[in-house]
């Protein structure tokens, strides 16, 4: 019998100051038995630190072609395309073939990646964006995962401001550069 995915009813109150996204967000999210807690709360993070207009979750394990974040335009057209964890070049490659815009946002360690994807034919790797989230945060929004949860995500100059089950979590996002 095989196993199904778990919803999660999230509400995330979003205030990103860098950015000038203030949101009430609203909305259902799967965790196929396949991905990890981690990969999910990453995931989850990311939708929230790029939330804007057309931004929406791939289809999951049934599409592994589509990026697994990405924002589209009016007309359908993926101007970001969002990956999380460690993709590999050729993936990195069609991802910025694809989209203007390619993101990476990892919850790993990406020493070893990095050393992989060196010297790789990457479509235009030096536009895109990577940002390594801190495992104490990941850590701690899994800690505190909840099938209906809710709660706020602050970002100033970088920094993120977690409010969840009446804990205040701070954090960073870095920057990593690929290497050109």
């Amino acid at each position: 019998m095989a196993l199904t995915s778990t919803m999660y009813a999230m509400t995330v109150s979003l205030a990103h100051v860098d950015r000038g996204v203030y949101e009430q967000l609203e909305f259902r999210m799967a965790m196929h038995p396949s991905e990890s807690p981690e990969y999910f709360v990453a995931r989850l993070l990311a939708y929230c630190l790029e939330y804007r207009e057309g931004i929406a979750f791939s289809k999951g394990v049934s599409d592994p072609d589509d990026p697994t974040v990405s924002v589209r335009d009016l007309t359908g057209t993926i101007t970001t395309w969002i990956e999380i964890g460690l993709p590999d070049a050729a993936r990195l490659h069609k991802a910025s073939k694809a989209a203007p815009r390619t993101v990476v946002y990892t919850h790993k360690d990406p020493t070893v990646w990095l050393r992989q994807i060196a010297g790789e034919r990457i479509h235009k790797v030096e536009r895109i964006e990577c940002y390594r989230l801190e495992r104490e945060l990941i850590d701690a929004l899994v800690e505190r995962l909840d099938r209906r949860m809710s709660f706020e995500l602050s970002v100033t100059d970088g920094d993120l401001f977690l409010n969840v089950a009446n804990a205040t979590i701070a954090s960073s996002i870095q920057r990593i550069s690929l290497g050109v």
